[in-house]
């Protein structure tokens, strides 16, 4: 692969920590015994994707929670750190990555979602980009298949060669998600335009910073 002018993409952040020991290990772990960077970007895409539960009520935003490393310390997360760490383990394999962003309206969300943000429009949803067979091509991991089962949507498959983004129908032909703002491609997580559209459009989930129930909101 001619990674020539990627570089900034292969080098590690300081949110997609691809110089972590704990990421080192994880990437190499899954990848192995696998040959073809297509193959590799694939399989870290099905593990994180499956082996980390999607999990929007649990968001720590303090810099070092943002971490592609810290996300292996559990089994759940978020779209933002479930695309990290496949950006983080996809640079580990030498595999140019990026992070995309955009809101998107969930049609189907889970009645308690929509009760905290209040409203059904997720904010700054990310998914990975990859640089696979000479060309960009994204990948979305947030969505666990058992989440999928339970939603009545098919899990977003991923062949390395075209897009996997979002879930736009459910199973029986209704809308799931539509896009409603691009935000672009960053080489890393931009924890300050993430924290301040999320204040934007969720400003009361500000109002008590900290732990509220089994959700968190850590702003410095």
């Amino acid at each position: 692969m001619h990674t020539s002018g990627y570089q900034q993409y292969l080098q590690p952040g300081r949110y997609i920590d691809s110089d972590h020991p704990a990421v080192i290990e994880y990437a190499n772990n899954i990848i192995k015994d696998i040959g073809g960077a297509t193959a590799q970007a694939v399989a870290l895409y099905y593990t994180i994707r499956d082996q980390f539960q999607y999990n929007p009520y649990k968001i720590d935003l303090r810099p070092e929670a943002l971490k592609a490393s810290a996300l292996l310390q559990r089994n759940h997360g978020y779209c933002i750190e479930k695309a990290s760490l496949l950006a983080a383990c996809a640079r580990v394999a030498g595999i140019p990555s990026r992070l995309g962003f955009a809101n998107v309206r969930n049609h189907i969300g889970t009645e308690a979602l929509e009760k905290m943000l209040k409203t059904d429009v997720l904010v700054f949803h990310g998914y990975t980009e990859l640089f696979l067979s000479g060309k960009w091509v994204k990948a979305t991991p947030a969505f666990n298949i058992e989440l999928c089962k339970k939603l009545d949507v098919k899990p977003l498959p991923f062949d390395g060669s075209t897009d996997s983004i979002f879930q736009e129908f459910d199973a029986e032909g209704g809308r799931f998600m539509e896009y409603l703002q691009d935000y672009g491609h960053f080489p890393d997580v931009p924890r300050e335009k993430f924290i301040e559209e999320l204040q934007r459009f969720y400003p009361h989930i500000f109002e008590n910073t900290g732990r509220d129930g089994d959700r968190y909101f850590y702003v410095d």
